[in-house]
């Protein structure tokens, strides 16, 4: 009796680190979807020398980033539904994000993606920041 007991206050404990901990993991495991969706595009505009179009997808559950070549979708990359991505793009002209084959963005367009998780508050958010020469980089910064 004692022995359960005692089970039980160590779970109770070890409970709201469990959750931080799944937390972090599904922001980081977002962070890196995204990561590879641009720097995938980066190689495809390379490999394939055209234009790729990267597209954040928020009309479907989950919201998704699809790479377009010509309108043509060549990939998709589904984000985790517990998520909470915001995308900023400067300058505000630019709506899409174009890979060149010349290894940058069309218009110099900067792109920094903020990821929370929505099932939770006391995650470590991240940003993936993409230069307007396709460096793509991941870090601890950004508020949820």
């Amino acid at each position: 009796m004692v022995t359960i007991a005692v089970l039980a206050i160590i779970a109770g404990i070890a409970a709201p680190n469990i959750s931080t901990q799944l937390a972090d993991q599904r922001v980081k495991s977002t962070a890196a979807t995204i990561s590879n969706a641009l720097k995938e595009a980066k190689v495809e505009s390379i490999l394939r020398r055209q234009n790729i179009t990267v597209l954040y997808d928020t009309s479907t559950t989950p919201s998704k980033i699809v790479l377009q070549a010509n309108g043509t979708s060549i990939s998709s990359y589904n984000l985790n539904r517990q998520s909470a991505v915001t995308q900023q793009i400067s300058p505000t002209t630019v709506t899409n994000i174009v890979f060149r084959p010349s290894k940058s963005i069309d218009g110099g367009a900067t792109v920094v993606y903020t990821i929370c998780d929505s099932g939770s508050t006391s995650e470590s958010p991240k940003q993936v920041s993409l230069t307007s020469i396709a460096n793509v980089d991941i870090t601890n910064a950004g508020s949820c």
